[in-house]
């Protein structure tokens, strides 16, 4: 991001911030959403990012085309590998999801939302499947821990995407699964999915490929974040692999090349870029791709995020460090 657009949005989300101390300043925008039911104690953790509500726009029924036709998209780029049983895996490239963060989708009859937050590197993917509905998602313009905050479309609630879980309004409790999915480079991708599909190039006029948050993950400090840093002396914008409440620093997984505890099995492999480095997303630095499975060698729901936001989400979790855990 350049110097100009960080101090404009800086200053947007402060102002939003202190405004919005009292949530009825956001109900003019969000006339359907019950603010009277949240799990959010203190409101001026709600900031807004600088866009308003679907000022990203989230996609809906994307098409796809076959990985064999692809030849924009550069062979280290990241994408999120979906691959249900019974359908055509699916590559959903980040220099889409890093300008839409959200694409609902439907794979072998699985209604799903596949999510990206650049500013916490947070890429899951959620069943859409909710107390006998489904959702559709969007994204709301605002952040909390610099974490995207969506909301459906259905009931106005408010969801941290970061959890999965719903914050405000109606769903305020109500929690996504997280299906196990990961993020494969675009090479690794069509070695092991030939038969595969990839998301087609969306029909907005994005810059599609570039990365607007160059040189983020090289930061000190995140993005419209107050809270504490990360404990034991590792960086904020350091990744980690997160399994349920632990963290693995990805800098050990990719030093031992496999790890095996807690029930866990983590592989790392080189050949992904980060997507947050370079203004070319096909020029980051290559932080690998990892893959999380349990004993009996299932994929695992998982996510590769920031370390701030971990602490941030789960004060009390634990971080796998070595010799010894700590929390």
């Amino acid at each position: 991001m350049t110097r100009t657009r960080v101090i404009l949005s800086l200053v947007l989300g402060l102002w939003a911030g202190i405004s919005a101390a009292d949530p009825t300043f956001w109900k003019h925008e969000w006339p359907q959403t019950d603010f009277t039911r949240t799990s959010v104690d203190n409101w001026v953790e709600i900031l807004s990012g600088g866009p308003p509500k679907d000022g990203i726009p989230a996609l809906d029924a994307p098409k796809f085309i076959p990985a064999t036709e692809e030849t924009r998209i550069g062979g280290s780029e990241p994408v999120v590998t979906v691959a249900f049983d019974g359908a055509p895996a699916r590559a959903y490239p980040l220099r889409y999801l890093t300008w839409h963060e959200i694409v609902n989708d439907t794979v072998g009859g699985v209604p799903i939302a596949v999510t990206f937050c650049p500013l916490c590197n947070s890429a899951m993917t959620f069943d859409r499947r909710v107390q006998g509905r489904v959702l559709s998602f969007g994204v709301s313009g605002k952040l909390r821990h610099s974490d995207m905050v969506m909301y459906d479309r259905e009931t106005q609630s408010w969801w941290q995407q970061a959890i999965g879980e719903g914050i405000v309004g109606e769903m305020t409790g109500v929690t996504l699964r997280q299906l196990p999915t990961w993020l494969d480079s675009w090479d690794q991708f069509r070695a092991r999915h030939p038969d595969g599909l990839v998301m087609a190039e969306p029909a907005f006029n994005r810059r599609y490929g570039v990365n607007p948050y160059e040189n983020y993950d090289r930061s000190k400090r995140p993005f419209l974040y107050s809270g504490d840093p990360p404990p034991h002396g590792i960086p904020a914008l350091a990744r980690v692999v997160r399994v349920g409440d632990r963290a693995w620093p990805l800098d050990r997984v990719r030093a031992a090349g496999a790890l095996r505890e807690a029930g866990v099995a983590i592989d790392w492999r080189p050949g992904q870029a980060s997507a947050l480095d370079s203004a070319r997303i096909a020029e980051g630095r290559d932080v690998g791709s990892i893959r999380v499975r349990d004993g009996q060698g299932r994929d695992l729901p998982h996510d590769v995020m920031f370390a701030f936001a971990f602490h941030a989400f789960w004060p009390e979790g634990t971080w796998m460090l070595g010799d010894a855990t700590k929390r």
